[in-house]
Parts: structure tokens; sequence; C-alpha cells
């Protein structure tokens, strides 16, 4: 099979730009078939092994207290990324064109450099869930498994000239296996909903609690990601919808917003199932320091039998795959925008893995298999330190009427929005600067 020697379709979202086209008279519930795409794309980045680590840990020391920030964070990111697939479709630019127009050699620098470094850290997470996984399953040691993720290149490779179409479809399936891997799990170990529907009241637990703003921090950073929302405003530009009486753009974005919601409930969902099973399964049996994933997996296997651990194993594996697809577009994305170069897919996701596989393997051969779980978490964290530098520029361009064609988002929207990023901004500083 000869090297493709330029970005090609489908992982370059620019050559492939407007290539499904929907009927706006055609019934609902075709378009949104025909729709239906983006939001999992982006979803299956919130589903990573970084939200794993993140959520395992916080439902081992906190129960179900911190079951509220899964479901603020998921919020959250529903409204981040209805802003950035808003631009993209009112505008026609993705967040790094946007950027690129706005923004003085200095700071296109930075942004892209922040955008890379989000990148990199959530493929650190996927390596070294696939590693794991490699090694619940298969029994191949960490360091070897990392090695061996590099091969996902090959899947990359294997795509190249296809449809957008076909991604879409083997994300759904990723997603679908993990959904029915974890429903399956929690209806092994039941939890008490009572106490479930009590953590979903905003509250802080009454021990451990930097512990607790840390593992806030990750589940923040593992479920808004900065990449996703270059992602999302480039990945939307696929669909177009015509015929509309009320417009084309107005039309693609009842469709959008369907779309986004229906995908990141889908990952909430699987999120809370995570925290919930380790809340139900090490908290409540008194197990309150499961701190990594391998521990989980073997802690899970004589409260729930083999079966459980098994589907645990196979939705991590599942987990682990998000990154080929998802990093490899958003970087071209990055790429294009900021730099404005192109280069083979598969060279793209050779640098993206590369990067992240030098900081994973010296981390386990210097730390040992046993900091995989820190690494995950810390790794997530990185995340939520890069997110305001994607926020910034979202924001300022989708309140801009120059960049929007006079389509701003309204005045509460951009107060809410700034609110936000004041939030994670000042969250970022407290962990920066210490807690008393």
């Amino acid at each position: 099979m000869p090297l493709p020697t330029t970005a090609t379709a489908p992982f370059c979202p620019s050559e492939v730009k407007g290539s499904i086209v929907i009927d706006a008279r055609e019934s609902r519930w075709v378009k949104l078939k025909r729709f239906t795409g983006p939001g999992l794309l982006v979803a299956i980045g919130y589903m990573d092994p970084g939200n794993w680590a993140t959520d395992i840990q916080a439902g081992s020391q906190f129960g179900y207290s911190l079951l509220w920030v899964v479901a603020l964070s998921s919020l959250s990111a529903i409204f981040l990324q209805m802003l950035a697939a808003r631009l993209g479709l009112v505008a026609g630019r993705d967040l790094a064109q946007a950027s690129y127009d706005r923004y003085g050699h200095a700071g296109r620098l930075v942004q892209w450099i922040t955008a890379e470094i989000s990148i990199i850290a959530c493929d650190i997470a996927e390596v070294l869930g696939c590693a794991l996984a490699f090694k619940l399953l298969l029994g191949v040691p960490i360091a070897w498994g990392i090695v061996l993720t590099a091969l996902d290149t090959m899947i990359v490779l294997g795509l190249q000239g296809k449809g957008f179409r076909q991604i879409e479809a083997i994300v759904f399936g990723l997603i679908g296996t993990m959904a029915f891997c974890f429903v399956a799990q929690v209806a092994m170990v039941p939890p008490d909903w009572h106490a479930v529907a009590a953590g979903l009241v905003p509250g802080a637990p009454s021990h451990d609690r930097r512990d607790a703003i840390v593992l806030a921090l990750g589940i923040v950073g593992a479920t808004i990601m900065p990449h996703n929302l270059y992602l999302h405003s480039s990945v939307v530009q696929t669909r177009r919808v015509v015929g509309g009486k009320r417009g084309d753009v107005r039309d693609t974005l009842a469709m959008v917003r369907i779309d986004t919601w229906v995908s990141l409930v889908i990952a909430m969902g699987v999120n809370a199932a995570i925290l919930i099973l380790a809340g139900s399964a090490f908290h409540a049996s008194g197990q309150t320091n499961v701190t990594d994933i391998e521990q989980a997996y073997r802690l899970i296997t004589p409260i729930a039998g083999s079966a459980a651990a098994f589907l645990f194993g196979i939705a991590l594996l599942a987990s682990g795959q998000s990154s080929t697809l998802t990093g490899t577009i958003a970087g071209q994305v990055i790429m294009d925008g900021f730099l404005k170069m192109k280069i083979p897919c598969y060279q793209r996701r050779l640098i993206t893995r590369g990067l992240a596989l030098v900081p994973a393997l010296i981390g386990v051969l210097w730390l040992g298999d046993g900091a995989v779980g820190k690494l995950l978490v810390w790794s997530q964290v990185l995340l939520s330190l890069q997110l305001p530098f994607a926020m910034w520029p979202l924001i300022r361009s989708v309140s801009d009427p120059r960049v929007m064609n006079g389509n701003t988002i309204g005045r509460p929207t951009q107060v809410f929005a700034w609110g936000l990023f004041a939030v994670i901004t000042a969250t970022n500083l407290l962990l920066i600067f210490g807690l008393d």
C-alpha cells in the first residue's frame, strides 16, 4: 500500500468540508440520521482512560459525593461544544483559523503550543489505558504495551481516502461497547440510588479537601478537553443543510444541538457509571484507597465476578483507542489553522504518538507500573490547566459580530461563558498555589 504524500480524507476536515449534504425537506428522523456524527467524535474523547482514573479514584475515596462534578462538567462541556459548533457553522472557520485571524505571532504561538500540549496529554492517557488493557486482558507488560500502541498508526493508514462516515461508525461502535460494558457492571454491583441522587447535589467532602479539588480538576480536565473545541468547530463543517425555509445555517444549528446534546449526555452517563461503579464496589465496602485502574480491575473480580472484570478490560481497550481517530483529526485542524501546514495523516499520528510514548514510557520505567493511575490523573489535570487557553479565544470569537457575521451569542450567554472561564481559571490557580 503506497504511503500518502499529503493530508487526505477523512482525517483532514478541510478535505471533506460540506461533503455530507442534508435536504431540509426530508423528515426529521432522516435528517438526524444523516447529521449524527460530529457529536460522537467529540463525545468519545470524554470517555478516555483519563476519565476512568479520575472517576475511579473519586468514587473509591469519596463515594458518590463528587458525582455533581461529573454532571456539571458535562453540562459545561455541552455548552462550550455548542459555542465551538456555532463558530464553525456560522463563521465557516474553525477555532484555530479564527484565532490565527485575531491574534499576532506571539498569541498564535502560545495557543498552538497549548493546543498541542492538550493533544499530547490526552494521548498519554490513551497510551497508558491501552497498555493497561493489554496487560489485564493478555498479560503483556505495561512497558511493552506502551510500545505496542504505536501500531495504531496502521488504523490511520488503513482508513486513508475513506469517507468521514466510516470514522463516525467506528466511534459509534466504541461508544456502544463502553456503554454496554458499564451498564452491565453497574447492574452486577447495584448502588444505593438514594445516595447516588444525593451525590448530584453540589457540596465538598468533609475530608481530604485537597485531594477532592485535585480529583475535581481532573474530572473537569477529562470532561472538557481543550482540543475538542478545535475539533468540533471543524468537523461540524462536514455537514450542510440545504433547502431550508429558515436558512441553511439555522437549520444546521438545530441539528447540531440535538447531535451534541444526545452524544454528550451518553458520555456523561458513561462517566457517571464509572464513578457509581467505584462507589458501590469499593467505597461502600470500605476500600477507599483504590487509586488506579489496575487495582480496580483486580478488586472488582471477587466483588462482582470474572465477567465484570472482563467487561471492565474490554471497555478500557475500547476507551484507549479513542484518540487514534479524534487526536489525528484535531492535530490536523490545529496544524492547518495555526501553521498553515498539512502533512500526511499517518505522519501526524506518528508525531503525536511519539511525543506521548516518551513521557509515558519514562514514567512507567522510572516510577513503576503502580504509577499509571497517578500519571493518568495528572494528565487530566494538565488538560484542565490548558482549558482557559482555548476558552478565551472561543468566547471572544463567538461574541465578535465581525467574525459571526452579526450572529453573535446573546449577552446572557456571554456572561455565563465568561463566568465559567473565571471559575475554571480560579480553580486552576487554587491548585497551582496550594491550599492552606
